[in-house]
């Protein structure tokens, strides 16, 4: 049986991907290699690891298995790699995070910039995920820090305050909603919207919601930031759902409305998970402990 941290990191990003092209890009490996590294790790154990489809991959009852140890194998050898990394006082680090739409861009880019500056030796794996993605995730040791909004169920994960924020609904100014002070969610998809990338979190989420209420997103065009979802809704291309935070900022700058969501899911109160604080890498408790200490913007 032969294989190497890299064969085992590949597997797992192959496994969370759910395809081998999508795991290969992760792992910074060329398909041609990675598929020839997961062959090999089947031949080498003498069982299928993978089922294929046109859908992707999933992992058979071996390959669960080898994800789990390979989990554990994974976190034992980046805490070796911290621990030996302030002895030696060079040491490089790395802690991966998993965000939602709404952390990752609003608020985590000023959080970590403090910790980074401070610790240059270490490095962020940031991705972006679900928050219900995120939990399970975590509780399977496939990340060291997650954040997720407060209302998703975290089962036995330790939680820790982050940030505060809401949805809202922009505006052109003479858009029909620009007259309303607040707005159901229903009534928004009565127009059309300007959105984030269908592989954004928070596109996922919307377009669920949207599911709920037996409709569909009436997507005009689909942007990678929450400020270029502003400068077209100005446009009047569309309307937008950003975060408070986005849209305070963006009408300082251009012509647009703000209009609240009356829907409980609109208020986000945003949490750091963890499997347990005790248990972390030093390098990962020092940053949940910096992200909980930044001040809020």
């Amino acid at each position: 049986m032969r294989y190497d941290l890299v064969d085992l990191r590949l597997f797992c990003d192959v496994v969370e991907a759910g395809s081998i092209t999508r795991g290969a890009e992760r792992a910074a490996l060329a398909l041609a290699a990675a598929s020839t590294r997961i062959r090999g790790m089947e031949q080498s154990l003498g069982t299928a690891l993978l089922t294929r489809s046109r859908q992707g991959v999933t992992p058979t009852p071996a390959g669960l298995l080898l994800l789990k140890h390979a989990r554990a194998l994974l976190e034992q050898s980046a805490r070796m790699q911290d621990e030996l990394g302030v002895m030696a006082e060079s040491g490089a680090a790395e802690v991966r995070v998993l965000a939602n739409t709404n952390a990752l861009t609003e608020f985590l880019p000023e959080a970590l910039s403090s910790f980074l500056a401070s610790h240059p030796q270490v490095s962020v794996d940031l991705e972006e995920r679900l928050s219900d993605e995120i939990v399970g995730l975590v509780a399977e040791g496939a990340a060291d820090v997650g954040i997720v909004a407060g209302t998703v169920d975290v089962g036995a994960l330790e939680t820790f305050a982050f940030r505060t924020d809401r949805f809202v609904v922009v505006t052109a100014l003479d858009h029909p909603l620009a007259q309303n002070v607040s707005a159901a969610f229903a009534q928004v998809l009565d127009y059309d919207l300007v959105g984030l990338d269908r592989a954004s979190s928070l596109q996922r989420f919307l377009a669920a919601r949207a599911g709920r209420e037996g409709r569909r997103l009436r997507l005009r065009v689909q942007l990678r930031s929450f400020d270029a979802v502003c400068r077209l809704v100005e446009c009047g291309v569309g309307v937008g759902v950003v975060p408070e935070t986005t849209a305070a900022r963006a009408v300082c700058t251009m012509n647009l409305a703000i209009v609240a969501l009356t829907d409980d899911w609109a208020a986000r109160e945003l949490k750091i998970c963890v499997r347990s604080l005790n248990e972390l890498r030093p390098i990962a408790r020092q940053l949940v402990e910096s992200l909980q200490n930044q001040p809020a913007p």
